[in-house]
């Protein structure tokens, strides 16, 4: 039992009608932003091997706030992936703005059409959180995913990448980073401690905040709007940003 979830849940309660409320009056501020667009790419660094790359997940894998995938999160990626590992790389997205991670098992996983892959990255966890999914049904649903994708490709790494930080999400109300932020942190906590003992599954635990990746990318952490691009997804500039640190953490597990 996941005390912090139910003692959330007790505090959340009372605030639902008014996170009701603020949620319908966020949406109507919050520019609605197409995914992006052309979700495969190539990178040809002119090396001897190619490698291939499945990018799985919601809104922000959509590359919703930006162009083109190849100027975004996985392109980004590949780039970074191509460089380290002096390869070229294949590259695919199958993602849907507003899915949960059951949702992807039922709708995307069946329509993959690679037969084999290399390297799987997966970036879920808001929309779990947004439909106040609890732990124990989040678990179940990554524990389902992983499980469809390592019947598919039994040798091939999978990656999960950090939580959306919905804490600091300037479009949000406190009430809702408060508690919907408190919930995307636990399943994500939750997602660490799952994972513990599967084999070639791994997870980028940080929890990103806007101070500390200032300071870390020398950034103007006073204009939070450098960030996003709608105030809820990632700006070109934080596609790019992350697509490389998932890059150097797979780098870095893979050693």
């Amino acid at each position: 039992m996941n005390f912090k979830y139910y003692l959330g849940v007790i505090v959340a309660v009372p605030l639902l009608p008014l996170m009701y409320f603020q949620g319908k009056n966020i949406r109507k501020k919050v520019p609605k932003l197409p995914e992006a667009k052309e979700p495969k790419g190539f990178v040809n660094g002119n090396f001897n091997k190619t490698i291939n790359i499945l990018s799985i997940g919601e809104s922000t894998i959509a590359g919703v706030g930006i162009d083109f995938h190849k100027n975004g999160f996985t392109g980004t990626l590949a780039t970074t992936l191509s460089t380290e590992l002096k390869s070229n790389v294949n590259w695919r997205v199958y993602a849907k703005s507003g899915y949960t991670v059951k949702q992807v098992c039922e709708k995307i996983i069946p329509k993959i059409e690679e037969t084999a892959t290399d390297i799987i990255v997966i970036g879920m966890g808001g929309n779990d959180a947004f439909t106040l999914n609890s732990p124990k049904k989040w678990i179940s649903d990554i524990n389902n995913l992983i499980d469809l994708l390592q019947n598919k490709y039994p040798n091939t790494p999978i990656f999960f990448t950090n939580m959306p930080p919905i804490k600091e999400f300037p479009a949000f109300t406190k009430t809702i980073k408060f508690v919907i932020g408190n919930l995307v942190e636990i399943l994500g906590k939750e997602l660490k401690k799952s994972i513990q003992h599967k084999e070639n599954v791994f997870y980028y635990d940080e929890i990103i905040t806007l101070k500390e990746w200032s300071k870390k990318h020398s950034l103007n952490s006073s204009n939070s709007t450098i960030y996003f691009s709608d105030g809820v997804h990632p700006s070109k500039l934080t596609y790019q940003i992350w697509g490389k640190e998932i890059g150097e953490f797979i780098i870095k597990t893979k050693k």
